[in-house]
Protein backbone atom coordinates (compact mmCIF):
# COMPACT_ATOMS: atom_id res chain seq x y z
CA UNK A 1 0.00 0.00 0.00
CA UNK A 2 1.38 3.46 -0.82
CA UNK A 3 2.54 5.58 2.12
CA UNK A 4 -0.39 7.88 1.40
CA UNK A 5 -3.25 5.38 1.55
CA UNK A 6 -5.52 7.70 -0.43
CA UNK A 7 -3.31 7.04 -3.49
CA UNK A 8 -4.19 3.33 -3.47
CA UNK A 9 -5.81 2.15 -6.71
CA UNK A 10 -8.74 0.72 -4.71
CA UNK A 11 -9.84 4.24 -3.77
CA UNK A 12 -11.59 4.93 -7.10
CA UNK A 13 -13.84 1.85 -7.04
CA UNK A 14 -14.49 2.37 -3.30
CA UNK A 15 -15.59 5.96 -3.89
CA UNK A 16 -17.68 4.76 -6.82
CA UNK A 17 -19.51 2.23 -4.71
CA UNK A 18 -20.03 4.84 -1.98
CA UNK A 19 -21.60 7.17 -4.55
CA UNK A 20 -24.20 4.45 -5.07
CA UNK A 21 -24.88 4.02 -1.35
CA UNK A 22 -23.16 4.47 2.03
CA UNK A 23 -21.53 1.31 3.36
CA UNK A 24 -19.45 -0.23 6.12
CA UNK A 25 -16.15 -2.03 5.50
CA UNK A 26 -17.63 -5.53 5.36
CA UNK A 27 -20.34 -4.53 2.87
CA UNK A 28 -17.91 -2.55 0.75
CA UNK A 29 -15.45 -5.46 0.63
CA UNK A 30 -18.25 -7.83 -0.42
CA UNK A 31 -19.44 -5.45 -3.15
CA UNK A 32 -15.87 -4.97 -4.45
CA UNK A 33 -15.45 -8.77 -4.68
CA UNK A 34 -18.81 -9.17 -6.43
CA UNK A 35 -18.34 -6.42 -8.97
CA UNK A 36 -14.58 -6.58 -9.55
CA UNK A 37 -13.41 -10.19 -9.26
CA UNK A 38 -10.13 -9.16 -10.93
CA UNK A 39 -9.29 -6.84 -8.01
CA UNK A 40 -7.44 -8.23 -5.01
CA UNK A 41 -9.01 -6.79 -1.87
CA UNK A 42 -9.17 -7.62 1.83
CA UNK A 43 -11.44 -6.23 4.50
CA UNK A 44 -8.44 -4.96 6.46
CA UNK A 45 -7.28 -2.95 3.43
CA UNK A 46 -10.78 -1.56 2.89
CA UNK A 47 -11.02 -0.64 6.60
CA UNK A 48 -7.64 1.13 6.49
CA UNK A 49 -8.58 3.01 3.34
CA UNK A 50 -11.96 4.04 4.76
CA UNK A 51 -10.25 5.50 7.81
CA UNK A 52 -7.67 7.32 5.67
CA UNK A 53 -10.38 8.73 3.38
CA UNK A 54 -12.36 9.82 6.44
CA UNK A 55 -9.28 11.60 7.84
CA UNK A 56 -8.75 13.25 4.45
CA UNK A 57 -12.29 14.66 4.61
CA UNK A 58 -13.53 12.63 1.64
CA UNK A 59 -15.86 10.49 3.74
CA UNK A 60 -18.02 11.03 6.77
CA UNK A 61 -18.39 8.27 9.35
CA UNK A 62 -21.77 7.66 10.91
CA UNK A 63 -21.87 6.52 14.54
CA UNK A 64 -21.45 2.72 14.74
CA UNK A 65 -24.70 0.74 14.60
CA UNK A 66 -25.42 -2.82 15.69
CA UNK A 67 -27.46 -5.11 13.45
CA UNK A 68 -28.71 -8.27 15.14
CA UNK A 69 -25.91 -10.20 16.86
CA UNK A 70 -23.23 -8.59 14.74
CA UNK A 71 -20.69 -6.23 16.23
CA UNK A 72 -21.35 -2.50 15.74
CA UNK A 73 -20.27 -1.29 12.30
CA UNK A 74 -19.32 2.18 11.15
CA UNK A 75 -21.02 3.21 7.92
CA UNK A 76 -19.26 5.72 5.66
CA UNK A 77 -20.71 8.13 3.12
CA UNK A 78 -19.12 10.53 0.67
CA UNK A 79 -18.74 14.19 1.52
CA UNK A 80 -18.94 16.89 -1.15
CA UNK A 81 -15.13 16.84 -1.23
CA UNK A 82 -15.31 13.07 -1.72
CA UNK A 83 -17.62 13.41 -4.72
CA UNK A 84 -15.32 16.05 -6.22
CA UNK A 85 -12.30 13.80 -5.63
CA UNK A 86 -14.13 10.87 -7.21
CA UNK A 87 -14.86 12.90 -10.35
CA UNK A 88 -11.24 14.09 -10.52
CA UNK A 89 -9.91 10.54 -10.11
CA UNK A 90 -12.26 9.17 -12.76
CA UNK A 91 -11.19 11.87 -15.22
CA UNK A 92 -7.49 11.38 -14.47
CA UNK A 93 -7.89 7.61 -14.78
CA UNK A 94 -9.45 7.96 -18.20
CA UNK A 95 -6.79 10.37 -19.38
CA UNK A 96 -3.52 9.36 -17.73
CA UNK A 97 -3.41 5.69 -16.81
CA UNK A 98 -1.25 3.14 -18.59
CA UNK A 99 -2.50 1.11 -21.54
CA UNK A 100 -4.41 -2.05 -20.59
CA UNK A 101 -4.22 -1.20 -16.89
CA UNK A 102 -6.68 -2.08 -14.17
CA UNK A 103 -6.70 1.61 -13.22
CA UNK A 104 -8.07 2.46 -16.69
CA UNK A 105 -10.70 -0.28 -16.36
CA UNK A 106 -11.80 1.17 -13.00
CA UNK A 107 -12.01 4.67 -14.50
CA UNK A 108 -14.12 3.35 -17.38
CA UNK A 109 -16.43 1.72 -14.83
CA UNK A 110 -17.24 5.17 -13.47
CA UNK A 111 -17.08 7.30 -16.63
CA UNK A 112 -20.74 8.32 -16.16
CA UNK A 113 -19.81 10.46 -13.13
CA UNK A 114 -18.54 12.97 -15.72
CA UNK A 115 -20.69 14.98 -18.09
CA UNK A 116 -20.89 13.09 -21.40
CA UNK A 117 -19.14 15.80 -23.42
CA UNK A 118 -16.24 15.92 -20.96
CA UNK A 119 -15.96 12.12 -20.89
CA UNK A 120 -15.86 12.01 -24.70
CA UNK A 121 -13.20 14.73 -24.86
CA UNK A 122 -11.00 13.10 -22.23
CA UNK A 123 -11.27 9.71 -23.95
CA UNK A 124 -10.47 11.30 -27.30
CA UNK A 125 -7.35 12.89 -25.79
CA UNK A 126 -6.34 9.45 -24.50
CA UNK A 127 -6.83 7.88 -27.92
CA UNK A 128 -4.73 10.65 -29.50
CA UNK A 129 -1.95 10.07 -26.94
CA UNK A 130 -2.06 6.33 -27.58
CA UNK A 131 -1.91 6.93 -31.34
CA UNK A 132 1.44 8.66 -30.77
CA UNK A 133 2.60 5.73 -28.64
CA UNK A 134 1.50 3.35 -31.39
CA UNK A 135 3.41 5.34 -34.02
CA UNK A 136 6.57 5.05 -31.93
CA UNK A 137 6.05 1.27 -31.69
CA UNK A 138 5.88 0.91 -35.46
CA UNK A 139 9.57 1.71 -35.87
CA UNK A 140 11.37 -1.62 -35.82
CA UNK A 141 15.11 -1.95 -35.34
CA UNK A 142 16.94 -3.22 -38.41
CA UNK A 143 18.90 -6.43 -38.19
CA UNK A 144 16.92 -7.89 -35.27
CA UNK A 145 15.10 -11.15 -35.86
CA UNK A 146 11.34 -10.95 -35.52
CA UNK A 147 11.38 -13.70 -32.89
CA UNK A 148 13.38 -11.39 -30.62
CA UNK A 149 10.81 -8.62 -30.97
CA UNK A 150 7.53 -10.52 -30.52
CA UNK A 151 6.71 -8.51 -27.40
CA UNK A 152 6.70 -5.34 -29.49
CA UNK A 153 4.21 -6.86 -31.93
CA UNK A 154 2.07 -7.99 -29.01
CA UNK A 155 2.16 -4.54 -27.38
CA UNK A 156 1.34 -2.90 -30.71
CA UNK A 157 -1.79 -5.08 -30.93
CA UNK A 158 -2.80 -4.23 -27.33
CA UNK A 159 -2.38 -0.49 -27.87
CA UNK A 160 -4.18 -0.61 -31.23
CA UNK A 161 -7.09 -2.51 -29.67
CA UNK A 162 -7.42 0.03 -26.86
CA UNK A 163 -7.29 2.93 -29.32
CA UNK A 164 -10.00 1.33 -31.47
CA UNK A 165 -12.21 0.55 -28.47
CA UNK A 166 -11.77 4.06 -27.04
CA UNK A 167 -12.57 5.78 -30.35
CA UNK A 168 -15.68 3.60 -30.73
CA UNK A 169 -16.79 4.58 -27.23
CA UNK A 170 -16.25 8.28 -28.02
CA UNK A 171 -18.37 7.93 -31.19
CA UNK A 172 -21.11 6.15 -29.22
CA UNK A 173 -21.14 8.84 -26.52
CA UNK A 174 -21.28 11.67 -29.05
CA UNK A 175 -23.94 9.99 -31.18
CA UNK A 176 -26.18 9.47 -28.12
CA UNK A 177 -25.94 5.70 -28.59
CA UNK A 178 -25.29 5.35 -24.84
CA UNK A 179 -27.83 6.58 -22.32
CA UNK A 180 -26.13 9.02 -19.99
CA UNK A 181 -27.30 10.10 -16.56
CA UNK A 182 -28.21 13.75 -16.56
CA UNK A 183 -28.98 13.90 -20.26
CA UNK A 184 -27.25 13.84 -23.60
CA UNK A 185 -23.86 15.18 -24.51
CA UNK A 186 -23.70 18.75 -25.67
CA UNK A 187 -22.65 19.36 -29.22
Amino acid sequence: MPLDATRNSLVLPMLGLLVEQPAHAYDLTRRLHERYAQVSVTRSTVTSLLKALDQAGLLSARPPERSGNRPPRTTYELTEAGVAEFRQRAEAGLRDTAVASLDFVMAVAYVAILPADLAASVLEERADRLDHELAALRAEPHGVLEVHMLEVAYWRAVVAAEVAWTRTLVRRIRSHDIDWPGGSPTR
